[in-house]
């Protein structure tokens, strides 16, 4: 990189990676495993479920709140030579660093099916839940401040997740409008030409 720049991606385009791929890993795994009477029986196991979707979603999403809004706090100007990862590179690599993890936990979910149906999908679902939900927190962070929150790639951990981890020492900020991921790491949606 020229001149001392940081290639940089989107603390919440990081945080919403696995979103939807632990969403519909869950409701496979949850409708799948729906269909065995298991140990507990189906109504059970579906109550099970969704009180672990709902623990789930909350702990992921209330996880580590404190950490993230000191970093805000602490966010510098982005450099004008600092490169801006695009929203599709930061995914890919999120989910290719943890696609093992992901197909483990999908399989354990689906075995847990024969024990308690549907309980271990529905906590899988909960988890990506939670990730949406922190991520749109991070958004209203954003909106408040008007500064779009970036890490430093190299911070990242080696699957390309953990923007909020100890080696994380603090955030860049650009205006708004930069990158191509809205506040919350949404695709941006483009006008449509007339």
């Amino acid at each position: 990189m020229a001149r001392g720049g940081q290639g940089l991606a989107r603390v919440a385009v990081v945080v919403r990676a696995g979103a939807a791929p632990l969403w519909w890993l869950g409701v496979t795994a949850a409708g799948i495993g729906a269909v065995p009477e298991g140990v507990t029986g189906r109504r059970i196991g579906v109550l099970a479920g969704a009180a672990l979707f709902l623990a789930g979603a909350a702990w992921v999403a209330l996880a580590r709140r404190g950490r993230y809004t000191a970093l805000a706090r602490r966010t510098a100007r982005a450099s004008r030579y600092d490169v801006l990862q695009d929203r599709a590179v930061t995914t890919r690599v999120w989910r290719r660093g943890h696609r093992w993890w992901l197909l483990l936990g999908w399989a354990v979910a689906l075995g847990s099916a024969f024990a308690v149906p549907a309980a271990g999908g529905l906590l899988l679902a909960g988890l990506g839940t939670g990730l949406w939900l922190k991520a749109a927190w991070l958004g209203r962070l954003e909106r408040a401040g008007e500064t779009l929150l970036w890490v430093r790639v190299d911070w990242l951990d080696r699957r390309g997740g953990r923007p909020a981890g100890k080696d994380v020492r603090d955030l860049r900020g650009t205006g708004v409008a930069a990158g191509d991921a809205a506040p919350g790491g949404a695709r941006r949606r483009t006008a449509a030409l007339v």
